[in-house]
C-alpha cells in the first residue's frame, strides 16, 4: 500500500507509544485519522502534537477488551470518512512474572486487550474493508515475546503468540478470498513506550506480587536502555507497510534468539534461555 495520501487510518492505543507516533506519521502523509484509547487526555495531547491542526481527525474513547467499542468504533468511522484504509490494532498491556504467580484475573486482562482487542478490530472492521473494496491494509502490533519465550513472560508472550499466528492466519485467508487488503505483524524488542507502566491501567483486585514486581521492574530497565524510540518503530512500520510486507521486526537482533528457537523446535531440544538482559 504505497499511496497514503487521502486515505484514512485508524490507530488503536493513540494516546501514547507507538499509536501516537503512528498518528503524528499518518498525519504526516496527509492522511485521515481515527483515533481511539480509553486515556482521553492521552489522546488529547496526541491530537496537539499533530503537525498541522487542520488534520482530519476523529477521536474516540474506546476500550479494546469491549467487542461493542470497537464496533461503535468503526461505525463512527464509516459515517465520519465513508472507508477505513489502514487499521492499526495498536493498544496492549503487560505484566510481568513467573506463571504461578498470575492470577486469573491478569491473564483475563491481558488477554483481552492484547489478543481479543485485536480479534474485535479485525471483525468489526475487515468485513467492511472487504465490502468497500479496493486497497488497505491491517497491521497488528504483536511483540518480539510473540516470537520467543522470554522466561517471566509467559501472560504477555501467550497473548503476543496468539497475535502473530491470527495475523498469519488472516493473511492466508484474504489471499484465499483474493482480497487487495494487505497485513502486517509488528514485533518489535523493548521500546520506551509506556507499556512497561501498565501496573497503573490495572483493573481493581489485580494488584501485583512481590516476585511479579521484581520482574517488571526488569522489564522497565530494559525498556528505558532500548536504542530505538517509538518513533523509529513508527517509522519502520509505515515503511513495512508501503513495502508491503508482513513480518515487520524493527531490531534486527532479535532474529538470532527466533532463529535459535526454531532450532529447538525443528532438532528436538529443550528450549534455550533467550531471555534479553536489562
Amino acid at each position: 500500500m504505497q499511496e497514503l495520501a487521502g486515505k484514512v487510518a485508524v490507530i488503536t492505543g493513540a494516546a501514547s507509544g507507538f499509536g501516537r507516533e503512528l498518528a503524528i506519521l499518518c498525519a504526516e502523509a496527509d492522511m485521515k485519522l481515527v483515533l481511539a484509547d480509553r486515556n482521553e487526555a492521552g489522546m488529547a495531547t496526541t491530537v496537539e502534537m499533530l503537525p498541522s491542526p487542520h488534520v482530519p481527525v476523529l477521536a474516540v474513547t474506546c476500550d479494546v477488551s469491549r467487542p461493542q467499542d470497537l464496533e461503535n468504533l468503526a461505525e463512527r468511522t464509516w459515517e465520519k470518512f465513508g472507508a477505513a484504509h489502514l487499521l492499526f490494532n495498536n493498544a496492549g498491556i503487560a505484566v510481568a512474572g513467573p506463571t504461578w504467580t498470575t492470577t486469573l484475573d491478569e491473564w483475563k486482562w491481558v488477554l483481552d486487550v492484547n489478543l481479543m482487542g485485536v480479534v474485535h478490530g479485525i471483525r468489526s472492521f475487515v468485513p467492511r474493508m472487504l465490502a468497500q473494496g479496493g486497497e488497505a491494509h491491517v497491521v497488528n502490533t504483536a511483540s518480539a515475546a510473540g516470537l520467543v519465550s522470554p522466561k517471566g513472560s509467559s501472560v504477555y508472550c501467550v497473548s503476543k503468540h496468539g497475535v502473530v499466528t491470527l495475523s498469519e492466519c488472516l493473511y492466508h485467508e484474504l489471499r484465499e478470498a483474493e482480497s487487495s487488503i494487505g497485513v502486517s505483524v509488528l514485533c518489535p524488542a523493548f521500546v520506551d513506550t509506556g507499556i512497561a507502566h501498565s501496573d497503573q491501567t490495572r483493573p481493581e483486585g489485580t494488584a501485583a506480587n512481590p516476585l511479579s514486581q521484581r520482574y517488571a521492574e526488569q522489564v522497565r530497565r530494559a525498556t528505558k536502555a532500548g536504542k530505538l524510540s517509538a518513533a523509529d518503530v513508527a517509522r519502520i512500520t509505515l515503511e513495512g507497510v508501503r513495502a508491503g510486507r508482513f513480518y515487520i521486526l524493527p531490531h534486527k537482533a532479535i532474529k538470532r534468539a527466533i532463529e535459535t528457537r526454531m532450532q529447538d523446535i525443528l532438532e528436538d531440544r529443550v528450549p534455550t534461555d533467550t531471555t534479553p538482559r536489562p
